[in-house]
């Protein structure tokens, strides 16, 4: 049953100094922002590649995030979230397999059915979640089996009986690398309607720079699997970019521009802004480096302030949602640029954060980690909450 409460202002802390809580921001101007060094920016694309500033307002340097209203509660280990366009949403629940549909009004859930093959263990498992844009029948998810990672479709009916509504699993793509650690496992639908898919490496950091592998990686294919006809840096080959570490955040602006939010090692987590055939640099480089070859991340945290999962951008702002840091990000953008230094929301309110969505209406849907193993579960985890934002 939905549980609401009472809407909750929140004090931003707001970070003044580039230094200050870890935190580095790096604009367009960067010199390992673009391999090669020189040119213009691109422009805004159908392949999700970069485009120009916009000429419109930039966004406040300083937001407010108001909790609305708690949407569900009692969900097992949850990470991939779908919204649905009729209304409501999809969860997949890492450790179990299953999907659950959830009336986003009442706080209802509806068992939608289990995808077979799923091998939960360490950081894999069910993971990342997409509706087709121009079939809200087809859902895709990410699914660590016993042998790799891969991508698989299904069919969706939302008037099927309870557990029956997910048809049987079609694998669309297969063979990304697995581990215990670093499994990626972002999946979205870009503006341009190609399946963009963040990997890890594995743990196996010279997976990252080899262009042959498909870990460490981020790539986009058609929603049938295949490598598209243009827009992708390599001819034949699904991958987009490369030198990530653990890719868990994909979102794209008004423009088009493709971003990601990737964890760290021992250093620096990201915000990168991605462009085809960019190289990010893992594990050559961690954070902002300035060599060239490399790209910098638009924003960088210690992973002790973060660990980004989720990764949502909503009234020209990026909203990071963070595990280890345990609190929502903020970075203003406008153009290629964040406009001013981030802001951190929530802080321990809820314990570990996993993802994040755009909700109707300009908000967001942000979910908990906690029966994930590496949290503490309280009374309602894990749970989704609806946060006004601005």
């Amino acid at each position: 049953m939905g549980t609401s409460e009472r809407p909750w202002s929140v004090r931003p802390r707001t970070l003044l100094a580039a230094g200050l809580a870890g935190v580095v921001l790096c604009t367009a101007g960067c010199a390992s922002g673009r391999e090669g060094g020189s040119g213009a920016s691109p422009s805004a694309s159908a392949d999700g590649s970069s485009g120009p500033a916009p000429s419109g307002t930039a966004p406040p340097a300083e937001g407010t995030v108001t909790v609305e209203r708690t949407v569900t509660t009692g969900l097992d280990s949850p990470w991939g979230v779908a919204a649905l366009p009729g209304g409501g949403a999809l969860v997949a629940s890492r450790d179990t397999g299953r999907i659950v549909a959830v009336d986003t009004t009442t706080g209802r859930k509806t068992p939608a059915g289990t995808v077979p093959g799923a091998d939960p263990g360490g950081e894999g498992g069910l993971l990342g979640l997409a509706v087709r844009p121009d079939d809200a029948r087809t859902v895709y998810a990410y699914v660590t089996t016993a042998s790799d990672n891969r991508v698989v479709r299904m069919s969706y009916d939302a008037a099927a009986p309870a557990g029956e509504r997910l048809g049987a699993p079609d694998t669309v793509f297969r063979g990304i690398p697995k581990g215990s650690v670093h499994n990626g496992g972002r999946i979205a639908f870009g503006p341009d309607g190609m399946l963009y898919v963040g990997t890890g490496e594995t743990g196996r950091s010279g997976l990252s720079q080899d262009r042959e592998s498909l870990a460490g990686k981020i790539l986009r294919m058609t929603p049938d699997g295949a490598a598209p006809e243009r827009g992708n840096p390599l001819e034949g080959s699904v991958v987009y970019s490369w030198g990530h570490r653990n890719v868990q955040g994909l979102a794209w602006d008004d423009a088009g521009r493709l971003w990601a939010s990737e964890f760290g090692q021992d250093t620096w987590d990201e915000l990168n802004l991605i462009e085809p055939g960019g190289n990010y640099g893992w594990p050559e480089v961690e954070g902002r480096a300035g060599e060239p070859g490399f790209r910098d991340p638009v924003a960088q945290w210690r992973p002790a302030e973060a660990s980004p999962s989720g990764l949502a951008i909503v009234r020209g702002s990026a909203w990071l949602a963070s595990l280890r840091g345990e609190r929502l990000w903020r970075v203003p953008l406008h153009g290629r640029e964040p406009v001013a230094a981030p802001q951190d929301f929530l802080e321990g309110r809820w314990g570990r954060l996993r993802t994040v969505v755009e909700a109707p209406g300009g908000g967001l849907w942000l979910t908990t980690s906690e029966t994930d193993t590496r949290g503490t579960p309280g009374q309602g985890d894990d749970r989704i909450v609806e946060l006004g934002v601005s």
